[in-house]
């Protein structure tokens, strides 16, 4: 809460930004209905959604993959370990991974509409968890390239201080994604059919 409130600028525009891009893939998704399908037909191919109908049936071990892939494939590979090695890469990498993830919620029929409603949530939850990331690689960025903003005196230290910070704000991250991940899994289980038997 320290780092946020002292960066409080930063983190209100990392959440415009990326909360926009968001919104900005769903709105070309649904004006060009080409893109949302190759965003589905990617998941298809990958196996990624023969793998979600397979683990829906046991809830538990589908939040465990769900934390398994959010933490690491947009975590750590998508935002962190790339603000590590180039300057503010994990932010502009995040970006892209938001637009075309806009795109992929568009659904496809009535009950892909019917399951957006419980799973808004769930994408509030986890783009909080990488908007804390997405601000934690900015500022490593900030303090690797200039150091005497966070009062180091060489790059090295900023490196530190900003790894540090970055380190910090992964924590309350991880703990959004567990709790998004155990809604996601039992949401999809549970409440999407019968709101789909409710409302349509």
């Amino acid at each position: 809460m320290r780092i946020i409130s002292q960066n409080g600028g930063a983190y209100l525009a990392t959440n415009a930004a990326m909360y926009g891009l968001l919104v900005i893939g769903f709105a070309l998704g649904l004006l060009f209905p080409s893109l949302s399908q190759a965003q589905v037909t990617r998941l298809e191919e990958d196996g990624t959604a023969d793998l979600v109908r397979s683990l829906l049936d046991n809830p538990w071990l589908f939040a465990l993959t769900i934390l398994a892939v959010n933490a690491l494939t947009i975590g750590a590979v998508t935002i962190v370990g790339p603000s590590l090695i180039v300057p503010f890469s994990g932010v502009l990498l995040f970006a892209y991974w938001a637009v075309r993830t806009g795109m992929t919620l568009v659904p496809q029929n009535d009950i892909g509409w019917v399951a957006l409603i419980p799973h808004s949530l769930t994408v509030v939850i986890e783009f909080q968890a990488y908007i804390l990331l997405v601000v934690g690689g900015h500022l490593h960025g900030k303090y690797w390239i200039r150091p005497r903003t966070v009062g180091a005196e060489s790059r090295r230290t900023g490196y530190l201080r900003g790894l540090q910070t970055l380190g910090w704000l992964a924590l309350p991250a991880l703990a959004l994604l567990v709790v998004g991940a155990v809604y996601e899994a039992f949401s999809l289980r549970y409440v999407v059919h019968p709101l789909a038997g409710w409302l349509l």
